[in-house]
């Protein structure tokens, strides 16, 4: 085995090994809204579950030479935004919202994606996703070198909206959903075999 300090390694290089070795990674499609109206969508990978009493999520966005993306400076501004579950149907047409686009331009319409009215936020969300999660913005946290690393942003789900071919009885389809993973570089992942091992109580 080697090892190696990341005081040594270039930044580059610690990406390297984050991104290679953390995987899978589920990816967060997020939209939010502009103060001038603009829907922006994006995909993150930097994505999970915080806690579950009361539902929260958690999305690190990394800042462009310190600069913040459109993703955290509307998510900041209006204190809330829309998180989908990127999957197997749509992983093609979220690809390009990643492409890097002004501020005055939206994200949703070049890759062709459908706005639906949020229940509980202002901000749209997407109808091509069978899973979206309404937050509100509870905390955001810069993080790195003089905080121009990133924006850790935790979001309160206040509404859920799952499609009703993979819902059934209070749980959700893994097969149905079919949920796409980030790897490193251009790769990613579909959900493969599923097994079972019993927790210990």
């Amino acid at each position: 085995m080697q090892s190696f300090s990341p005081n040594e390694l270039s930044e580059r290089d610690n990406y390297k090994f984050l991104i290679g070795g953390i995987i899978p990674r589920p990816i967060a499609f997020v939209t939010t809204e502009s103060n001038e109206g603009v829907l922006n969508g994006a995909p993150f990978s930097y994505f999970n579950i915080v806690t579950a009493n009361p539902p929260m999520i958690s999305i690190s966005v990394q800042r462009q030479n310190g600069k913040q993306k459109d993703t955290a400076r509307n998510a900041i501004e209006k204190n809330e935004f829309v998180v989908h579950i990127v999957d197997e149907s749509n992983v093609e047409a979220i690809n390009k919202t990643a492409a890097a686009l002004p501020p005055d331009e939206s994200e949703i319409q070049l890759a062709g994606l459908t706005p639906t009215e949020s229940v509980k936020v202002s901000v749209p969300g997407i109808k091509e996703a069978k899973i979206r999660l309404e937050c509100q913005l509870e905390q955001v946290i810069p993080l790195g070198v003089n905080n121009e690393g990133c924006d850790l942003l935790i979001g309160k789900v206040v509404y859920y909206h799952v499609n009703e071919e993979i819902y059934s009885n209070g749980r959700i389809d893994p097969n149905g959903l079919r949920a796409v993973s980030r790897l490193a570089g251009d790769n990613y992942a579909k959900v493969g075999e599923i097994f079972t091992i019993e927790r210990p109580r």
